[in-house]
């Protein structure tokens, strides 16, 4: 399976570097391994819902963490501009605030490779939204078990980064934590920056533009903690609304909220599941 490709569907033994697509900001440093595969997502579709490899998770309930939104496949809450952009928007109307949260399950994983997203994240009190990944063993074995990438959160004014994983720990039922966090060396709210991530066996990387942000491997987890990370795992989009993290909205949260990507892109040096 291709998302599609910078070029041509099916370019194989290129670097993310020869991707044609003009860009204003820097991106992480592209692979030189021999046979890599590069396939990206660049949104030019025209106006209206998202296909593809896209699937819109829909419902209340909190996702876990307390959370505001209902999310909805409704192409007012994520649908392509005809611009060559992604849009999820978080609303609020009569009371109910609506979003939406995409994944690739079930039709795109990535093993090992570096998969890097060009956004521009929303910003405002109550605001959560994120670029993630999830193990592909989540419906057999649950969360954490399953373990979770998290590329890029940013919560409410959006002026700190958080990135790091989740990994099961077998004396919490939430697992290990093991994150990086703290205040953006450049602005992030409304302005289009390049979030990375790199996996190879035994580690994960993850940045913004060209900055290394966080590095973990196994060494870095607690003795009753388990590395899960060299597995497929595929890959989320979301704006979440309050909840334990953030807080809940307030009266001053400007609605609509929308995230906006720019493309996906992802290098790998193996055939990832879905293929």
């Amino acid at each position: 399976m291709k998302l599609a490709s910078c070029a041509l569907v099916g370019v194989l033994a290129i670097s993310l570097a020869a991707c044609t697509v003009p860009r204003t900001d820097a991106e992480p440093p592209a692979s030189t391994a021999a046979n890599t595969d590069v396939v990206s997502d660049e949104f030019d579709g025209p106006a209206g819902p998202v296909t593809g490899v896209w699937t819109a998770e829909t419902g209340g309930g909190g996702w876990g963490n307390g959370e505001q939104q209902v999310y909805t496949d409704s192409t007012r809450n994520v649908r392509l501009d005809g611009k060559g952009h992604l849009l999820i928007t978080a609303r609020r109307d009569s009371g109910t605030i609506t979003s939406a949260r995409l994944t690739t399950r079930g039709k795109y994983s990535l093993r090992y490779g570096t998969i890097s997203a060009r956004i521009s994240l929303p910003s405002g009190q109550g605001l959560h939204p994120a670029f993630w990944l999830l193990g592909d063993s989540l419906e057999q074995v649950g969360w954490p078990r399953a373990g979770e990438i998290d590329v890029i959160e940013t919560l409410n004014t959006a002026t700190d980064y958080h990135t790091g994983i989740h990994a099961p720990q077998d004396s919490s039922t939430r697992g290990q934590t093991v994150s990086a966090s703290g205040p953006a060396p450049f602005q992030l709210a409304d302005t289009f920056r390049t979030y990375w991530m790199r996996k190879t066996p035994g580690r994960i990387v993850t940045g913004i533009d060209d900055r290394e942000l966080f590095s973990v491997t196994p060494a870095d987890l607690a003795s009753d903690a388990q590395w899960v990370f060299d597995a497929p795992f595929h890959v989320l989009l979301n704006v979440a609304v309050g909840g334990d993290w953030p807080g809940p909205a307030s009266d001053d949260t400007t609605f609509p909220a929308t995230m906006t990507v720019d493309w996906i892109r992802v290098t790998t040096t193996e055939r990832s599941s879905g293929t």
